[in-house]
């Protein structure tokens, strides 16, 4: 299972343009929320980051001046957050997995992770993130969702997918979030039950995406689910989502929330 975790995750560097293309970033005030809720905010901060990606959430704290070592193992992704970073001198990329990582003990106020904590190792990252963190250190841990709500649009795409791609559907991918029954809360209780962190609180942050056919195709085309499809049956799965969108006047609205949750870590 961590072998197949990690040859997916390294899916995302084929196309490292697109997946900075068509993903989103994160609201300000979920930002805010993170560095509000780090102990002693105001002070200068020092970040870890796990899982940067492009660096749409590396940005986002850096432009509040944070000092952020950020870790990403694709280096086709690297090279993207890095020249996104080069307005900032105080971020670091790192080309690394998490569990590889020579880990700084104590070393940093607040640790977050974007869309990539269910990447790594889970017998690895809650100890590994509490060493790096110093005591009363901030986990902050954030992800999209898509949040139907009874639209047609969603109907429809569920039929294609049963029809087209049972298996993927099966498996229930992130995007477009076609099954329901998912607990927000079950991170907060894997975090509680590390014994690591206390305090565990959760947010979420409602938001739509308005989508041209192209566009949520590319975001398709970003999920590393989508992309290991045989290509006969991604190709005939796209071309349905793009007549799904055509019946729709050529533009979708997709409901979403981005959850987060965070933790501090406890005192040895």
């Amino acid at each position: 299972m961590e072998t197949e975790a990690r040859e997916q995750r390294f899916v995302f560097g084929e196309a490292a343009e697109l997946y900075d293309r068509a993903r989103a970033g994160y609201p300000d005030a979920l930002i805010d929320d993170v560095l509000d809720f780090v102990p002693g905010h105001g002070r200068p901060l020092r970040a870890l980051e796990v899982g940067a990606g492009t660096g749409k959430a590396t940005v986002a704290f850096a432009n509040r001046g944070v000092e952020i070592v950020a870790i990403e193992p694709d280096p086709a992704m690297g090279a993207v957050a890095m020249r996104h970073c080069q307005p900032f001198p105080r971020v670091r990329i790192e080309c690394t997995t998490f569990e590889d990582w020579p880990v700084e003990e104590s070393g940093f106020d607040l640790l977050f992770s974007a869309q990539a904590w269910h990447w790594v190792d889970p017998s690895v990252r809650y100890v590994k993130a509490a060493q790096a963190l110093s005591p009363g250190g901030t986990l902050a841990l954030f992800w999209h969702e898509t949040h139907w709500q009874g639209e047609p649009v969603r109907d429809e795409l569920d039929a294609l997918y049963r029809h087209l791609a049972p298996a993927l559907h099966a498996r229930n991918p992130g995007f477009p979030g076609l099954n329901q029954g998912g607990e927000d809360d079950a991170l907060s209780r894997e975090i509680t039950e590390t014994g690591l962190f206390a305090g565990v609180i959760t947010r979420a942050y409602p938001w739509s995406a308005s989508l041209t056919a192209e566009r949520l195709v590319e975001l398709l085309w970003s999920q590393s689910d989508h992309r290991r499809l045989p290509e006969e049956t991604r190709n005939r799965l796209f071309d349905a989502v793009r007549a799904v969108v055509a019946g729709h006047g050529g533009e979708v609205v997709v409901p979403h929330t981005t959850l987060l949750a965070m933790a501090c870590r406890r005192s040895p």
